[in-house]
């Protein structure tokens, strides 16, 4: 059972973790955080040592929700291919969503923090990486199970997965238009059908 001090770091990041995602760092103000929370400035610092520290945290609280969600989603699936498969239409949905967290946590605080804040664009760097690498390791075991032909490029293919999903959520977001989302993902299916799968 967490303890009171625990309980209250919680809910402040979890209250706060969709301003920060929709307002960004330096939109998101000391005065939204004690406001939305009801907590005191010192209240408030005598969990995070700063805002950034508590931008940090919230951005991860996101990103954490966001991959319990496909986790769940794919745990049950043993072909890499087929998680390939599931991965694609969990981002057919993803807009939808992450509306209750203020949209993509990857795209609209990387967007945020580029130029602004390094060390949180670096967090957002890592997600990506770690991101990535969910997505190459479902190619390598489906090289490894002959699913996927081995002569491809498990970076190479990747990184257009990646780019094909997050490309298309801004344009979604961007232009208020899922049909960006749905078909990016029709695409990345016919890429796996046609370039991908043995």
């Amino acid at each position: 059972m967490k303890g009171k001090a625990e309980q209250t770091t919680q809910f402040i990041i979890s209250t706060v973790a969709p301003i920060f995602n929709r307002s960004g760092y330096y939109g998101t103000s000391m005065s939204d955080i004690t406001k939305a929370t009801g907590l005191t400035k010192g209240a408030i610092y005598g969990n995070f040592k700063n805002k950034e520290d508590l931008a940090f945290a919230a951005f991860k609280h996101n990103v954490d929700l966001v991959v319990d969600r496909i986790k769940s989603e794919l745990i049950q699936i043993d072909s890499p291919v087929d998680q390939l498969r599931a991965l694609l239409n969990f981002y057919r949905r993803y807009r939808a969503y992450t509306l209750e967290i203020g949209g993509c946590p990857i795209l609209n605080i990387g967007v945020d923090a580029n130029h602004q804040n390094s060390e949180l664009l670096a967090k957002v760097q890592e997600v990506v990486k770690k991101s990535q690498n969910y997505i190459r390791k479902m190619i390598e075991l489906g090289q490894a199970s002959k699913e996927i032909k081995s002569e491809i490029d498990p970076e190479q293919y990747t990184k257009r997965i990646f780019a094909l999903i997050e490309g298309a959520i801004f344009m979604a977001v961007t232009m208020n238009d899922d049909s960006y989302v749905n078909d990016m993902m029709n695409h990345a299916d016919r890429l796996l059908d046609e370039e991908l799968i043995n």
